[in-house]
């Protein structure tokens, strides 16, 4: 009989194998915060972004993004989610062709 309290352990793992990952996930931070930086700036497009996204904002949300691009703010990228039927929790990495081309049509009006 297995009791019901008992918790479930995540497999160890060595202190390298830790420091590695926060490496990376600081890593990922950190470009990310030069990429909304850029966006804000105008250095960067997010049609460019939304068509090929680099690797570290795969897993980034796509209304994060918006939220960096001028002009924009919690409503206006709300209702460009919305529009395009994408979810305000879906990841950049996750959208489909069509939920990408279409929120890349948007911008191109």
């Amino acid at each position: 009989m297995v009791s019901p309290k008992t918790q479930v352990q995540a497999p160890l793992r060595s202190l390298d194998q830790r420091m590695d990952a926060l490496r990376r996930a600081n890593d990922i931070r950190v470009r990310r915060a030069q990429l909304k930086k850029d966006l804000k700036l105008g250095r960067a497009q997010i049609e460019e972004i939304l068509t090929d996204p680099p690797e570290f904002v795969s897993t980034a949300k796509v209304f994060d993004m918006l939220m960096a691009v001028p002009k924009f703010g919690r409503v206006k990228a709300a209702r460009f989610l919305n529009q395009c039927r994408i979810s305000q929790s879906k990841t950049v990495g996750g959208l489909s062709e069509r939920q990408r081309a279409e929120l890349i049509g948007l911008f191109n009006r």
